[in-house]
């Protein structure tokens, strides 16, 4: 098996959109080490990040699948997380924010 460390994805969604951060490949299971949310406004912001199998992938995201819901982040600031989740092929990982100014990185490994 061949594992490859990087940058797993990176977005910057519009206000109250569900987005995909990041779609485990097929034939692939990937570990994520940390995610970075950054806020690049003036303003508290709120965000939310879900870990959905394909079969339960629905926007928004079931209530199951959440890994965090309603986390603030202050202005002009990065939470980084530091997680160790691991997903099988085709799993979504998807963030929500309730403003536009709030970039999500994730950064991991996938096993093929």
């Amino acid at each position: 098996m061949a594992q490859s460390f990087k940058r797993l994805g990176a977005i910057y969604p519009t206000a109250n959109s569900q987005t995909n951060v990041y779609v485990v490949p097929a034939a692939t299971e990937a570990v994520v080490s940390t995610i970075t949310v950054c806020n690049q406004t003036s303003l508290n912001a709120s965000f939310s990040i879900a870990l959905m199998t394909a079969s339960e992938y629905a926007a928004p995201a079931p209530n199951q699948s959440y890994v965090i819901r309603g986390g603030v982040v202050p202005p002009a600031d990065t939470i980084v997380l530091t997680m160790g989740l691991t997903a099988n092929a085709s799993s979504i990982f998807a963030a929500n924010t309730n403003t536009t100014g709030l970039s999500f990185m994730m950064f991991g490994s996938e096993v093929s």
